[in-house]
């Protein structure tokens, strides 16, 4: 019961960042710097998608540019990778 609590508790919070994003309350480059808990399990490839301006093929590029694998997480990002991802989408 523990874990299924966890785990809606994690599904609102992205859904509430996945708002915040659209409506431009958050930036993605503050999240991806200080990703808080229940981002780090997030694939980078959903969290850019939620922010405005960003497509499927938009996020594929950048990816490539960056050399991030599209199923990579935000906690699995090595510091280059987070710091080059943050300087594209600045």
């Amino acid at each position: 019961m523990k874990a299924l609590a966890r785990a809606n508790k994690v599904r609102t919070d992205r859904a509430q960042l996945k708002r915040d994003l659209k409506a431009k309350k958050k930036f993605i480059y503050n999240i991806l710097l200080e990703p808080p808990d229940y981002v780090e399990t997030m694939k980078v490839f959903d969290l850019i998608l939620a922010s405005p301006k960003y497509g499927r093929i938009k996020t594929n590029k950048i990816l490539q540019q960056c050399r991030i694998s599209p199923s990579k997480t935000v906690g699995g990002l090595s510091q280059r990778q987070r710091t080059e991802l943050v300087s594209m989408l600045r």
